[in-house]
């Protein structure tokens, strides 16, 4: 029973701490808005506004790109020989890769592999 009473006269006469400390134990940790849960969502939209830089920027490269193909012949065949290894009938094209680099799996070789 002494026990309850010390506890009951610690939290009387030191009212104002404990309130402090359970109110901010709720702000800080507990609640729905609790700056831990703040802290998370701010980190997740940092990572979602850099997702949205990165297919920004890659969005405009590839309509400039596209507008290239669009305008002219150059592009269609830079790109032609650079991506899709096409030549011209009377070339000999030489594809050097890099040893400790697997090779990239293009469209035309899973389609190969499936038939």
């Amino acid at each position: 029973m002494s026990r309850i009473y010390s506890f009951w006269d610690f939290i009387r006469r030191h009212k104002f701490i404990v309130v402090a400390v359970f109110f901010t134990v709720m702000i800080g940790f507990v609640d729905e808005d609790s700056f831990y849960n703040r802290y998370l969502r701010n980190q997740e939209i940092s990572a979602l506004r850099a997702e949205m830089m990165r297919y920004q920027n890659r969005y405009e490269n590839d309509t400039r790109a596209l507008n290239d193909l669009q305008t002219s012949r150059d592009a269609v065949v830079r790109v032609a020989r650079e991506q899709y290894f096409m030549k011209y009938p009377d070339e000999d094209v030489y594809v050097v890769m890099d040893a400790q680099k697997e090779p990239e799996k293009t469209e035309t070789d899973e389609t190969a592999v499936e038939d």
